[in-house]
């Protein structure tokens, strides 16, 4: 039975913890003075932090046509890629299921997911404005790399969790691959992967509110150029018009989870 020392809060540290919160404390310390984070300069940027917060507001709904041209490009972009992202990563992950493929086969498809996992989504835009051009299919192609490689992971957990008695039973039936996957898979998944789906969905319509910074689309590109021309008063209207388009495919996500699950 534990005792009243055993549960005191905060718990006592051994000399090997104590060790390791020092030397991350030095580390801490060490990084804020290589980085020149200090007093005065956190002051000074509040003080421009707060000019900049006074030119924001009010904010300029004028050029409304343009506001909904690029939001219609970011939401276009980002249901493209998902879809795109979704169709690739199902049979990626099952090929990267270890449950149910050889170690021959799991390998290459988890090596693929690594990779589309391996850079954040602004830098694979950059990459394929730089093969493809400016414009939307740039941030389509980003966004589907990132997806396969998100989806891809989380499709391969729910995967290798799945009970094999539902998957053998199929088997004894002499059932083809394919339905082994149909019956005794995605029945156990199905539920899963919708959340997945939609949470990627989600995270898709904020990074096409991104990529178009480096020329792959959407409202991005338009609060670039607002920014160069300083024009703060349109930034503030396209970062509250950025922030109801997530609020919306919040509640839309919500929605057909909802759906599904009933």
């Amino acid at each position: 039975m534990a005792t009243a020392a055993d549960r005191s809060f905060p718990p006592r540290l051994g000399w090997p913890a104590r060790l390791a919160w020092l030397a991350f404390a030095i580390y801490f310390a060490y990084a804020l003075s290589h980085l020149q984070v200090t007093p005065a300069r956190v002051m000074a940027g509040l003080e421009f932090g707060y000019k900049f917060l006074v030119k924001l507001f009010p904010p300029d709904f004028q050029r409304w046509e343009l506001l909904l041209k690029g939001l219609k490009e970011s939401l276009e972009i980002a249901v493209l890629a998902s879809v795109l992202g979704l169709l690739i990563s199902l049979p990626v992950s099952l090929l990267a299921a270890r449950n149910l493929m050889p170690a021959w086969v799991t390998w290459p498809a988890r090596f693929l997911m690594v990779v589309c996992r391996s850079f954040h989504p602004v830098i694979i835009a950059i990459l394929f404005v730089k093969a493809v051009g400016f414009g939307a299919l740039a941030g389509i192609l980003a966004l589907t790399v990132a997806s396969l490689g998100f989806l891809g992971k989380l499709f391969t957990e729910a995967i290798e969790e799945i009970s094999l008695k539902q998957v053998e039973a199929v088997r004894a039936t002499g059932a083809p691959f394919m339905s082994v996957i149909a019956y005794g898979v995605v029945p156990q998944v199905f539920s899963r992967f919708i959340g997945f789906a939609s949470y990627e969905l989600d995270s898709n319509l904020r990074n096409s509110t991104m990529v178009g910074i480096v020329g792959a689309g959407g409202i991005g590109g338009t609060l670039f150029a607002a920014f160069q021309r300083f024009d703060y008063d349109f930034v503030c209207a396209i970062i509250l018009s950025i922030i109801a388009l997530i609020i919306a495919g919040e509640i839309l996500t919500n929605a057909v989870k909802k759906v599904f699950r009933a």
